[in-house]
């Protein structure tokens, strides 16, 4: 009897799942319209479109204490396949700085897989003396005490770039934190503070430009987009093993049924081929992640791997939110 209604329960829930998507899709944000998560969600949103017949994908922004507040909606809503998360390294670093985070980032979600790797780039005001690494790493220690790093908010990529690499060249510096990526950026192309370590999604235009001033990328190797080809690695520059970048993966309500579950990962994968995505993330020095992460288990452990990795990290500068 009893295997007969587990039998059962799996032919219900075949049918519903082949009757998904019963509504438009939403693809929660969890920042502000026009940032560079909110760029990777509307052209995956449309990628992700194409492989799902008859939906419509939607991308909500829910922005707000450094994601926190659109990952917890997610968390919170119903489970029946048609809310997902689209976040970024905020994912595994908010644990670690916020005391009172609203859901268990391990234990609340499904993970489905991850999309892309956005290296950063430590960019300086035009106006700083040095014109490379070796030259940079002089004027920071002949000034110790009197530098200012930019940055678009506690959590946010470039805060997280920026204590690691004080760290790693042990040299404190006088944090400036905005209210986004937008403002810490005008504010260092005025000359107001001298560096910055941002996404490529942000800094490729200025450095094409020549508003900023560009020492390293933190990528593994150095990349190949047009204006940050020249440019040394950290890790090559002295800074071992130095590797920071912002990556973005989907999620679901915990619960989420297991059909629908497998179809959003083959239109995930599907969208990660897709000419015109794979076309934008290039042009904004973004790489397709394309291994065993676009996978729900691997994407999980990879996640935890970054809770851990950057735990340490978070708590030795004592950066904590409420």
């Amino acid at each position: 009897m009893k295997k007969t209604l587990v039998a059962l329960a799996a032919v219900v829930l075949s049918g519903a799942a082949m009757a998904w998507p019963e509504k438009p899709i939403t693809i929660v944000v969890p920042f502000a319209a026009g940032g560079p998560t909110d760029k990777v969600a509307r052209d995956f949103a449309v990628a992700m479109q194409k492989n799902i017949p008859n939906s419509t994908v939607i991308v909500e922004n829910v922005g707000g204490a450094g994601g926190t507040l659109g990952a917890g909606r997610v968390a919170k809503a119903a489970a029946d396949g048609h809310t997902f998360l689209l976040h970024h390294i905020g994912m595994a670093t908010s644990p670690a700085l916020y005391r009172n985070l609203p859901y268990k980032t391990l234990d609340d979600f499904e993970y489905i897989g991850m999309i892309n790797d956005v290296p950063m780039t430590l960019v300086g005001r035009t106006t700083l003396p040095a014109n490379n690494y070796a030259e940079l790493v002089k004027w920071l220690e002949a000034n110790k005490g009197k530098i200012n790093l930019a940055n678009a908010g506690l959590g946010a990529a470039s805060h997280l770039c920026g204590l690691l690499f004080q760290q790693a060249i042990k040299i404190d510096m006088t944090t400036i934190p905005y209210k986004g990526t937008g403002p810490a950026m005008t504010d260092l192309l005025g000359g107001q503070v001298d560096l910055m370590c941002d996404q490529t999604t942000n800094t490729t235009a200025q450095i094409a430009g020549g508003k900023v001033k560009a020492f390293a990328v933190t990528s593994s190797r150095r990349l190949s987009t047009p204006g940050l080809n020249n440019l040394p690695t950290l890790d090559e520059s002295g800074l071992k093993g130095f590797n920071v970048g912002v990556w973005h993966g989907l999620y679901a309500p915990k619960g989420t049924p297991a059909p629908v579950l497998t179809r959003v990962n083959t239109a995930l994968k599907a969208a990660l081929k897709d000419p015109a995505f794979v076309g934008s993330m290039e042009s904004l020095g973004a790489v397709i992640i394309n291994d065993a992460r676009n996978n729900p288990a691997e994407h999980k452990r990879f996640v935890e791997a970054e809770i851990n990795k950057w735990g340490p990290v978070i708590k030795a500068a004592g950066q904590y939110a409420d």
